[in-house]
């Protein structure tokens, strides 16, 4: 995750020690990081999104017991990771997912919530609220008839809208997870409204990625990209300026990092050194998938992020998670632990590698079906990746 607010405004977040080293808490190094561990609870959702990666739909699928369950977090809290994140499909699709969020917490587990929103009625926020989630996104891919055409369901933006607002009046920290497509894009100025005028503390916006119906969508041009940034710069800047910057985030394009900048040195900011060295500490995909961030799936299947979900690289329910992270002859592993010995093209050479460590895996997998092939998704140009960073 690249946190805009951070990075282009100068303004402390509250993942700054995880994520940028800063504060007493920061590892001794983003590498020395135990991974944030995605869990899809389950496949079943009661919407059919058309980028969904995991390719999720209304009917029941096979995913861990509850017994499992428990042992996979008892594993994961002796581990040390710093945050579990809970996922699906539709993690409110299974009925007893706050049963094992309660469990989780009893571990001392620190807990996110990626859910539609749909199923969150003000007993579930409430529920949610007291379990003690440090925070919950609820996906949104733009505003009103716009996000029920992706949603697959008409009445998905009010359903969702309501869940916000349940969340909120309980005092529950509450965001939004939108995708990056021509139609979000277009109504970028909407969107920032919307989070304003709903009083919404954190917006998530990821690039797309191929993976499950995602595959079937058309990507950003590398213009409109670059384009679409801008704006979001731009609005979070306005935001900060009038002493409210919300938590403002771009995910799954570490090519943000080096574009940022850029940005910041062309826009003379007083604070582009320190940024500079922020992102240098971060790495951006040096230390993601593999090292800071893990998925594990409805059966069970780890992987080495929620996008590479074909890339299994073995099962709790043969094998503890802690085990399977931590064996040094586990070869995908020690391949993206190493990643600038492998991976190719344009990304080799870039000269912001430090800052971006070679972009999206999944997605340079999702278009080319080579893991190591250069990011079809950066879009800075050769004479910007040639220049000294």
């Amino acid at each position: 995750m690249f946190n805009v607010t951070k990075i282009i405004c100068g303004r402390e977040q509250p993942m700054d020690a995880l994520r940028y080293g800063e504060g007493r808490e920061a590892p001794a190094s983003a590498a020395a990081r135990r991974p944030v561990v995605v869990w899809n609870v389950t496949r079943t959702c009661n919407l059919r999104c058309t980028h969904c990666y995991s390719d999720s739909a209304p009917e029941k699928y096979d995913e861990l017991s509850f017994d499992e369950g428990r042992a996979l977090l008892d594993d994961l809290a002796a581990f040390g990771v710093p945050a579990v994140l809970l996922s699906g499909g539709e993690p409110l699709a299974r009925r007893d997912t706050l049963e094992l969020a309660a469990y989780a917490r009893s571990l001392g587990l620190k807990l996110t919530l990626s859910t539609n929103g749909t199923l969150v009625d003000e007993a579930t926020a409430r529920r949610i609220k007291d379990l003690g989630f440090t925070y919950v996104g609820i996906s949104f891919d733009g505003l009103g008839a716009t996000n029920d055409r992706f949603r697959g369901v008409a009445g998905a933006f009010e359903r969702a809208l309501r869940a916000i607002r349940n969340l909120k009046a309980v005092g529950q920290k509450v965001g939004l997870r939108l995708t990056l497509t021509p139609n979000t894009v277009a109504d970028l100025d909407g969107i920032f409204d919307f989070i304003e005028s709903e009083q919404i503390q954190r917006a998530c916006f990821y690039h797309l990625v191929p993976a499950g119906r995602g595959s079937s969508l058309v990507a950003l041009s590398h213009d409109d990209t670059r384009a679409a940034l801008d704006r979001i710069f731009e609005r979070t800047q306005a935001l900060a300026r009038k002493g409210d910057p919300r938590e403002i985030l771009t995910v799954d394009n570490h090519a943000d990092a080096a574009y940022a900048t850029m940005w910041l040195e062309r826009t003379g900011a007083p604070h582009a050194e320190s940024a500079r060295a922020a992102l240098a500490w971060n790495g951006g995909a040096n230390h993601s998938s593999g090292i800071g961030i893990a998925d594990i799936d409805w059966l069970g299947n780890v992987h080495p992020d929620q996008f590479l979900q074909n890339i299994t690289l073995g099962n709790v329910r043969e094998r503890p998670f802690s085990e399977i992270w931590s064996d040094p002859e586990q070869p995908v592993l020690s391949k993206l632990r190493r990643r600038r010995e492998f991976v190719g093209g344009r990304c080799r050479s870039c000269s912001f590698f430090a800052t971006c460590g070679g972009n999206f895996r999944a997605r340079a997998f999702g278009m080319t079906g080579d893991l190591w092939a250069e990011d079809p998704g950066c879009y800075l140009s050769d004479a910007e990746i040639a220049q000294t960073a």
